[in-house]
C-alpha cells in the first residue's frame, strides 16, 4: 500500500525530536557525524550537488535500535561544519515498504540529483526467516533536501535472497551500477548493470565472486578508478577470523584490478582488509570536485553488539572523510582529509621526548576531543611497548594505543576503557620509524599508520571526568622524536 511520504518524514521529525529533547551527551561526538538522535548506521548518498556536500546515512527515527529504514541527511560547504538537513526519505510504496535500504547518488544531465536505493520488504512482514525481497529504486530531487520516489529500476531477480545497496556512475556515454548479492547458494558476489538512460537497466556481468570461504553476502560495494587501477570496496558477511585477519562480525575489505567497459574485472591484488578497528563498515566514496577520491564509513556496530549510547538516546557515527590513495604495490592507503586541520583550536607542542625504563608521563590534559601526531624512533627505543594512554580518566579508565616490538604491530586496546566491548585491534607496520596520526573523539578512536597503509578506528565509552594523554614505556626505554597534540573544535551545526 502506497503512503504519503510527507506525512511519514513528518512523523519521523516528530519522533526523532522527542529523542533528541532528552540525549546525553556524554559520548556525543564533538566533530564526527551523528544522527541528532536514534540510531545510524551506512553512509549514502555520498556527493557534492549545488555547491554543497551531502551526506545521507541509515537512520531510524524512532528508537536507537536498527529498525525501520529512512535516509538521514547533512550537508557542508567544507566537508567538516556539517548542517542537519531534514530526513531525506521515508519508507512509502509497496517496494520499500520495510525500508529504505542503501543506496548512492549522482548528478544527472538534467541537473537534478539522482538516488538510487534498495527497497526492501520482509517476504512475512517480521524478519529474515522466510527471507526478503529487495530492488533497487529510483527518487529524484532538484535540491538535495526534497525526494520524488520514481519506483523500481531493477526488479528483484528471481532466486535471489538478498540483492542490495546499489552504486552508480557514469563512464563515457553510459551509466553502471553495482549490487552486492547473496546467491541462492550462499556465495557473495558483486553484480555489473549498464543503462544508457538511467532507467532502464541490464544486467551486464558478474563482477566479482568473493574468495573469502563462508562469505555468503557481499554489502555495500563500490567500484572505482585509482590511478591505472579499477578499486572494488565489499563489506562481505560471514568470513571467520584467522589469526589477525576479520576479527570483527563483519569486516570490510578492497580488492584491485584492470577494468573496461564491456569486459571482465582482472583481478591483480585480491581481498585486502581496509581498516582493522572494531567499528568500521559499510564505507562509501565519492569523487570530490578536486578529484580526490574520499570515503566515509560507519562507526558503530548491529544488534549483536549494543552500544552505551543507546541509553542516552543515540547510537553509532561515522568517520571523518578520508582521502584515498593507492600505492605501487596496489595497497589502498586511507588519511584524514586536509580539512580536518581547519577544527584545530590549539597545539601542544612538545618536541623530542625520551622516556626511561617503566616510565609514564602526562603530556596533555583536559582532552576530548583532539588530534595527535607521534613519531617514534623504534631502532633507538628499548621498550617492549611504547605508545599513548588516552581518554584516561581519574578512575582509571584508559584506551591503549601502543607499539608490541614482539609482534611488530600497533594495537589498540580497550581492556580497561570503560562501557561497551572489550578487546583489541592491531596492524603490523614496517621501519625503524613509527609515525601514528591520530583521531580523538567523546567516544571514538581513529589510528592511521604507515602513511594511510593501515587504519583502526574504534568506539570507546569511557567513564566521567576530565580526560588526559599519557606517554608511556615498558619493559624498557622509548625514543620520541615529535609529539604534536592538538585540540579540536566542533562542528557546531551538528548539535
Amino acid at each position: 500500500m502506497t503512503v504519503s511520504m510527507s506525512n511519514a518524514l513528518q512523523r519521523a521529525e516528530a519522533a526523532v525530536g522527542d529523542l533528541a529533547a532528552s540525549r546525553r551527551d556524554r559520548w556525543y561526538p564533538r566533530f564526527h557525524i551523528a544522527g541528532v538522535a536514534g540510531w545510524i548506521n551506512d553512509p549514502n548518498g555520498l556527493c557534492h550537488f549545488n555547491g554543497r556536500y551531502h551526506v545521507y546515512f541509515q537512520h531510524y527515527p524512532y528508537g536507537t535500535d536498527w529498525g525501520l529504514m529512512h535516509w538521514g541527511h547533512v550537508s557542508s560547504a567544507d566537508l567538516i561544519t556539517w548542517r542537519r538537513e531534514p530526513i531525506a526519505m521515508a519508507p512509502s510504496l509497496p517496494a520499500d515498504r520495510d525500508g529504505v535500504f542503501s543506496g548512492s547518488a549522482v548528478t544527472a544531465e538534467s541537473g537534478e540529483l539522482y538516488v538510487y536505493y534498495t527497497g526492501h520488504v520482509w517476504n512475512n512482514g517480521v524478519d529474515f526467516t522466510d527471507g526478503v525481497t529487495q530492488c533497487q529504486m529510483l527518487a529524484v530531487s532538484h535540491d538535495g533536501t526534497h525526494f520524488e520516489k520514481k519506483g523500481v529500476v531493477i526488479d528483484n531477480p528471481d532466486g535471489v535472497p538478498q540483492f542490495r545497496d546499489p552504486k552508480v556512475w557514469r563512464q563515457g556515454d553510459s551509466w553502471y551500477l553495482v549490487v552486492g548479492v547473496g546467491t541462492s547458494d550462499r556465495h557473495g558476489e558483486v553484480w555489473l548493470y549498464r543503462s544508457g538512460d538511467m532507467l532502464d537497466w541490464q544486467f551486464d556481468r558478474v563482477l566479482y565472486r568473493s574468495s573469502l570461504p563462508g562469505v555468503f553476502m557481499l554489502e555495500c560495494p563500490d567500484f572505482f578508478p585509482l590511478g591505472d587501477s579499477w578499486v572494488l570496496l565489499v563489506s562481505p558477511m560471514g568470513a571467520s577470523p584467522d589469526g589477525f585477519e576479520r576479527r570483527n562480525i563483519h569486516n570490510v575489505g578492497y580488492v584491485v584490478g584492470r577494468w573496461r567497459p564491456g569486459g571482465d574485472f582482472e583481478v591483480i591484488a585480491d581481498h585486502t582488509e581496509l581498516d582493522r578497528g572494531g567499528n568500521f563498515y559499510a564505507p562509501q566514496t565519492f569523487e570530490a570536485p578536486d578529484g580526490r577520491r574520499l570515503l566515509i564509513g560507519w562507526m558503530g556496530g548491529g544488534p549483536e553488539q549494543p552500544m552505551p549510547s543507546q541509553a542516552d538516546g543515540w547510537c553509532s557515527q561515522l568517520t571523518v572523510p578520508r582521502e584515498l590513495g593507492l600505492t605501487a604495490d596496489h595497497r589502498l592507503t586511507m588519511w584524514p582529509i586536509a580539512e580536518v586541520e581547519a577544527l584545530r583550536t590549539a597545539t601542544d607542542e612538545h618536541g623530542a621526548l625520551r622516556l626511561t625504563d617503566d616510565e609514564s608521563r602526562v603530556v596533555t590534559t583536559d582532552l576530548t576531543a583532539g588530534e595527535i601526531d607521534i613519531e617514534i624512533d623504534l631502532a633507538a627505543s628499548t621498550a617492549e611497548r611504547i605508545g599513548l594512554a588516552v581518554h584516561k580518566i581519574p578512575d582509571g579508565d584508559e584506551t591503549l594505543i601502543a607499539y608490541d616490538v614482539q609482534t611488530g604491530r600497533v594495537m589498540v586496546d580497550r581492556h580497561h576503557s570503560g562501557a561497551g566491548q572489550r578487546g583489541y585491534r592491531s596492524a603490523a607496520v614496517r621501519g625503524g620509524t613509527l609515525r601514528m596520526r591520530i583521531l580523538l573523539d567523546a567516544s571514538s578512536v581513529e589510528v592511521f599508520l604507515d602513511e594511510g597503509r593501515e587504519a583502526l578506528s574504534l568506539l570507546v565509552f569511557p567513564g566521567e571526568g576530565e580526560r588526559s594523554v599519557e606517554l608511556f614505556s615498558e619493559a624498557g626505554t622509548a625514543s620520541v622524536t615529535e609529539l604534536h597534540v592538538h585540540r579540536m573544535g566542533s562542528s557546531y551545526e551538528l548539535h
